[in-house]
Order: C-alpha cells, then sequence, then structure tokens
C-alpha cells in the first residue's frame, strides 16, 4: 500500500516504459497516423467561416489573413545578458552573421523560388536587441550556407546570450513594464520565454541586485522544470519557481517592514496573465491545429481562462499592472473574458491603451462586438437563441457588451496582431491597471493584525501538509548565520565583506555533506520562509559555491560560473586576478581540465599577478577601455598552472565576444566524414556537448565541473 499511495518520478517512469516496450515489442504494432507537418492540408472550412463571421479581418485583407497563416513562422530572436554584452553581441550579430545573408537568395521550405532573405529589427522592442528573420527555424537548421547562424543561434541560446522567442510572444512582457523593485507573478509560466524577459526587465539595473522578484508558476508539474532550465540560463538570486493551479493560486504572506515581526499579505505590482488557449495563432508553427481546430476549443476554455484573470486580479496591488494574453484569434477567449471581469470588478480596474509602448507595431483594436458559436457552427446574438442542449456550452457571459455600454468598457484598447501585419504569428494582448479594492475586497472585514510568528508557533499545532502533485522536492536549507559548519572557511577564503549577507545562502539538505550551496535574494528568503508549506516550491537560487574536495585548497567549495555575477561584489582582492585579453583567451582555448596551460605560457604582467597566489577557485577578470566591455568568470590557480572554469557554452561565448578563434567549436555538420580535419573531428564532440546542454541544462555545466574536481591542480 505504501509504495502505490508515493508520488511517481514522471521522467523516470516514462523510460521504464520504453525499455518495457523495447522487450515486449509487437508483431504488428498500431501504424502511427500522425502526419508530418510538411504533408498537413493547412485548410478547415470551420475555421475559415467561423472567423469571416467574426470578422476578425477586414473582407478587403481577408485573402492576405489567409495566405499568410498557411506560410511557416520566421525565426526571431532577442540578445540578452548584461548592456555591454548585449551591445557587443549585437555588433558581432549585424557585422558577421547578417552582412553573411544580406544579399543571398535562399530556397525556403513551402516556396518554389529562391527567395531574398533580409533580417528585420523589431521596432517595438527596448534597445533594437530583437530581431526577425524570413527564414523558419527548418531552413535555418537544414541549407548548409546558413550552418554559422544556426551554430551561432544555438551555442548563444545555451550560454544565455540569446534567447529564440517567437516575435510576438516578446509583447506582454514590455508592456508590463517590470521595474527592479517590483514584485512579478507569472500566473502560467511555462515553458518559460517570457518569464525569462520579465527576470532580464528585472536586472535592468546592473549595479545592485534588485528588491524586487519574479514567481514563476505553472500547473504542471513536468513543465515546471522547463522553467528552471529557462532560469538557471540567466542567473538570476531572484526567481521563485512554484507549481500551482492559477486559478485557485493560494494568499502569501511577506514580512511586514513596518513591524518585522508581523506578516501582511503579499500582492504584486505585475502580473502576466497568458492564460492556456486553443492557440489557433499558432498555426504558422503548429499546422497540425488545422486537423482538430472546432468552436468548442475556444468555448470549452473560456471558463478557465477567466477564473485565473480574476484570481490575477484579487493578487494583483492598487496601482499595480497585469497584463492577460493569448495565443488565439478568438473574441470568446480574448475579449468576452475582458468584459466579463470588467462587468464584475467596476471601476477598480480599467484597460489602459499601451500603443505607446509599441512604436511601429501594426495591429488591429480590440472587437466589440462577436457572436457566439455552438459546436454545430450555428451563431447566436442572444443567449435566449440557444438551444437548451447547448446552453451548458454557449453561457451568457460569453456575448458581447450592448452597444449603448460600448464606452463603459472600453475594449477597443486591447491589442490584436494578425500574421499578414508584419509576417509574425496572431497574439492578443490586454493591459490592465488597479486603481481600487474589488468589490468584493471592500466587503471583507479587515484582518487582524497576526501575531509575533514565535508566540504563533508555539500557540499552533503543525497543521498537516496539503499534498501536491509530482514528485518530492527537496527541502530548502537556509544558513543560520556566519557561524553555519561551512561558511567562516568560505569566507575566510573569498575575503568576502561584511556586506554579505550569509543567511541568503541554501542547501537542498538537512543532513548529510552540503554539496551545492545557492543564494537567494532577501525579499525571496523572505518569501520561501514564510510560504513553503503553503504553495509547492520547485526551484529558488543560483548555484553559487559547489564542493570541491581538493587536497590543495584549504577552502572546501569552489565557485560557480551561474553564481558568480551575484556574489563578485562581495569577494575581496586577495581571490581577484586582473589578466589581460591575450592571457584570458589563452585560458579560454586551454580548455582541456587534464592538460591546463602553464603559468609561464601567459604574459610577464599575469605570471606576476599570481607569483604569491594561493592555489584554488578564483575570480578571473578583464576590461576592455575602449569598447567598456567587462568579463567576469570563475578561474582555478593549479599549483604550475591557470585555467578557466566554465561550461563549454560559456567558453564559446566569451571568445566570440573577445574576437578570438574558436573556429574548433563552428562545425559545419554538413560535411562528410572524410572532409572533416583532426580539429573538426574533436570539436564536434564540444558541438554535441552544447547541443546536449540546451536539452538539459542541469547536467552542462555539473558534467565538466566533475571532471575537473578529479584532477589533482598540478
Amino acid at each position: 500500500m505504501g509504495r502505490r499511495s508515493r508520488n511517481v518520478n514522471k521522467f523516470a517512469q516514462r523510460k521504464r516504459d520504453r525499455k518495457e516496450q523495447e522487450k515486449n515489442r509487437q508483431e504488428n504494432p498500431a501504424p502511427d497516423i500522425r502526419k508530418h507537418y510538411e504533408d498537413i492540408v493547412r485548410e478547415n472550412a470551420a475555421f475559415e467561416e467561423y472567423y469571416k463571421v467574426q470578422k476578425v479581418c477586414p473582407e478587403d485583407q481577408w485573402e492576405d489573413f489567409m495566405k499568410s497563416i498557411k506560410d511557416n513562422l520566421p525565426t526571431a530572436f532577442r540578445i540578452t545578458g548584461s548592456k555591454c554584452e548585449a551591445n557587443a553581441l549585437l555588433k558581432i550579430v549585424t557585422s558577421q552573421y547578417f552582412s553573411e545573408i544580406l544579399n543571398m537568395k535562399l530556397k525556403v521550405e513551402g516556396k518554389d523560388e529562391e527567395e531574398e532573405i533580409k533580417p528585420i529589427n523589431l521596432p517595438w522592442y527596448p534597445g533594437g536587441l530583437a530581431w526577425q528573420l524570413r527564414l523558419s527555424r527548418s531552413d535555418i537548421r537544414r541549407n548548409e550556407a546558413l550552418y554559422r547562424l544556426h551554430n551561432f543561434l544555438v551555442a548563444e541560446t545555451a550560454a544565455g546570450g540569446v534567447s529564440r522567442q517567437e516575435a510576438v510572444s516578446m509583447i506582454p512582457p514590455v508592456v508590463l513594464q517590470v521595474e527592479p523593485h517590483h514584485k512579478v507573478l507569472d500566473m502560467c509560466a511555462a515553458p518559460g520565454s517570457k518569464t525569462a524577459q520579465l527576470i532580464e526587465f528585472l536586472h535592468s539595473d546592473e549595479d545592485k541586485t534588485p528588491t524586487g522578484l519574479v514567481m514563476a508558476n505553472d500547473v504542471d508539474n513536468s513543465r515546471c522544470y522547463m522553467l528552471v532550465h529557462q532560469a538557471k540560463r540567466l542567473n538570476s538570486p531572484c526567481i521563485v519557481i512554484t507549481n500551482h493551479d492559477s486559478a485557485v493560486m493560494p494568499s502569501l504572506v511577506i514580512t511586514d517592514e513596518q513591524n518585522p515581526e508581523q506578516t501582511k499579505p503579499l500582492k504584486f505590482d505585475r502580473i502576466l496573465c497568458d492564460v492556456p488557449c486553443s492557440g489557433d495563432a499558432t498555426l504558422r508553427k503548429n499546422p497540425d491545429i488545422w486537423l482538430k481546430w472546432s468552436t468548442g476549443n475556444g468555448n470549452n476554455l473560456h471558463g478557465i481562462q477567466y477564473r485565473i484573470l480574476r484570481r490575477g486580479v484579487e493578487l494583483l496591488s492598487i496601482g499595480g499592472r497585469l497584463v492577460y494574453s493569448t495565443c488565439s484569434f478568438n473574441p470568446i477567449e480574448n475579449e468576452a473574458v475582458i468584459h466579463r471581469l470588467l462587468q464584475e470588478v467596476g471601476e477598480s480596474i480599467k484597460l489602459v491603451d499601451v500603443t505607446d509602448l509599441l512604436p511601429g507595431l501594426k495591429f488591429h483594436k480590440g472587437m466589440t462586438h462577436w457572436r457566439p458559436a455552438s459546436k454545430d457552427m450555428v451563431f447566436y446574438d442572444k443567449f435566449e437563441d440557444v438551444p437548451e442542449k447547448w446552453q451548458t456550452v454557449v453561457r451568457p457571459q460569453m456575448f458581447p457588451p450592448k452597444s449603448e455600454d460600448l464606452d463603459k468598457f472600453h475594449l477597443d484598447r486591447c491589442i490584436r496582431i494578425l500574421p499578414h501585419h508584419q509576417d509574425t504569428g496572431g497574439f492578443f494582448v490586454a493591459v490592465f491597471e488597479k486603481t481600487a479594492p474589488l468589490p468584493w475586497e471592500k466587503d471583507q472585514t479587515k484582518p487582524e493584525a497576526t501575531e509575533p510568528l514565535e508566540e504563533k508557533e508555539k500557540k499552533e499545532p503543525p497543521k498537516k501538509r496539503r499534498r501536491l502533485g509530482g514528485y518530492r522536492e527537496d527541502p530548502f536549507v537556509f544558513f543560520s548565520g556566519d557561524q553555519e559548519d561551512v561558511f567562516p572557511s568560505i569566507k575566510d577564503f573569498y575575503d568576502l565583506n561584511d556586506k554579505f549577507d550569509p543567511t541568503c545562502l541554501l542547501t537542498r539538505c538537512h543532513i548529510g555533506k552540503k554539496k551545492n550551496i545557492y543564494l537567494v535574494s532577501p525579499t525571496v528568503k523572505d518569501v520561501v520562509q514564510k510560504n513553503e508549506n503553503n504553495i509547492k516550491i520547485i526551484n529558488t537560487g543560483v548555484k553559487t559555491f559547489v564542493r570541491c574536495d581538493n587536497k590543495n585548497m584549504t577552502c572546501p567549495f569552489r565557485l560557480s560560473q551561474e553564481g558568480l555575477q551575484s556574489v563578485s561584489e562581495h569577494i575581496g582582492a586577495k581571490r581577484r586576478l586582473n589578466i589581460l585579453k591575450e592571457d584570458l583567451i589563452l585560458v579560454l582555448q586551454n580548455d582541456n581540465p587534464s592538460n591546463p596551460p602553464d603559468v609561464k605560457l601567459f604574459s610577464k604582467h599575469t605570471q606576476n599577478l599570481v607569483k604569491d597566489f594561493a592555489t584554488g577557485s578564483c575570480v578571473l577578470e578583464y576590461k576592455d577601455t575602449e569598447s567598456n566591455l567587462e568579463l567576469t568568470l570563475v578561474g582555478w590557480r593549479g599549483v604550475h598552472s591557470l585555467r578557466a572554469y566554465t561550461a563549454t557554452s560559456d567558453t564559446v561565448h566569451y571568445l566570440r565576444l573577445l574576437g578570438a578563434d574558436f573556429s574548433k567549436y563552428d562545425v559545419n555538420k554538413f560535411k562528410k566524414a572524410s572532409e572533416v580535419t583532426e580539429v573538426e573531428a574533436d570539436s564536434s564532440v564540444v558541438a554535441e556537448t552544447i547541443s546536449t546542454s540546451e536539452n538539459d541544462p542541469e547536467d552542462s555545466e555539473a558534467s565538466e565541473a566533475n571532471i575537473k574536481d578529479k584532477i589533482d591542480c598540478t
């Protein structure tokens, strides 16, 4: 009985199932009826009829709309990272990779003739950091002339220098206007591309750690680990990943700044409500939707979309901003949900016009009239006309406002983006601001001040923990302070200053050796400690120190590249090396941990620096005074050597920024084996490592680190 009731690791179970299927292969297995995307006929009569009746597109644009939606989706990406690194990478992209394809004509999938490829800068994205290419992902992957561009996108995505994301999907975080002090909630966050944007905006002030946080939530336990992947690339101590049904998201608490012994409700300054939807605006990248589209898809989702949005505005602080978005054309999933909420909340919530934040973006205003339909494609103008058998599907809340009430709701402030506007996918965005408590919040009696935490713990017996889905997470065990068993040696070895707060460090085990030590911001620590029994927390913190039991090291922990940016300002001069450009390139190019570069190979400048430098983990720094490019990475001072302690993807990233040779990593996969040189053959293993790290990010640095930890530093 005990084994049956325990939580099951879904990933391990799938692996066991696959092995079982291989052992017991059927002689005549059931045929795979799925179609390849290229074989799907991109037509659906019901789809065309429905949206013609809804008038989602002006009649004179209908042919352009339908033609565009049947083409493959262009590739889009944005450049991320610190400002100096992002600017340097942007120059490299435009001068090297785009210049190769500016005058190039290529055979594009689905087109008979060769087309000229011209990169397009998205004018509405801040800093000019987002680009779109008139090529699908498969075009880039399958065309030999573009192998360098493909390698660049794969490697930089793994290193966190680039995020590949559909162009219109970037809009909600832009109009949310996140600032470093904001507490941000992403209610339906997986797979995490928008979450990554929110983190980037939160860290817009690079000189200090944000006082805000991003809480990324998803109802699907397995998809939460996709969020961990995204967060890991951005190395932020200010993110918490939770697993809960966002429609019934629990009320959370934080410490009251006015009275630290008491708590107060946690209200979010910014909320992204990118709800589950029918996804018919993604037909360009998901053509299988053509086969299964029906009116019932949108009708069935209306209720859950409304409940998530309603819970979102409840969790929003007064003066805060919420963005509701879908990748659907259907007004039942869009304007009908907005109208339903606005009817209930009165004047406490208002729609905001954000067109000034999106210069150059083409779009249609929100719809003010639509006609709900049943599954048999019958359209209705009022609920009284709906037959009884369809009244559970077509609900009264789905109908549009009366003409005399249009000015009250301002639905025209919503944004509708159609594929033919600027050769993208479709999208819907609505922005709310909360100006006063909601009607049902006003009716609630003001809660009494909470008792001091110590007294409350004494009075109340421990509550039974609610059982949550997915498999059990390891605990979050915070350091008690300066006297935590391993901290004094870390503080002394790295010369940490007094501003560093050791209570923001945590491990994931109560007993046994501490293997990895993670760092969170003070705000995240407060949220985790006050709410870990109230909501399932999947992951938080950035890996900062890693156990490295080496006989030549006085401190048993090395630095981790992931957490270096967060802890670097606190590390003293005795563990820092400011090296020259040529020395940094030497360190990065000689990345074989079993044969690190000897100190004698470095410049006299660096040889003098390391002469009396204690062995062990250290910080390698480089600053270019002309371009203001600053690079900080983890190094290792051996007895006779100096090397970088970075994952392969990071090594490629830094070499690229330095303008150094990284050709051994830039493999042309289209070459025959006989044509590949010995250098390229060795580097193919590296390319495979980069590709693997994109799929399984937890293992990329860890696998290399384990190799390096086992090697005696000679």
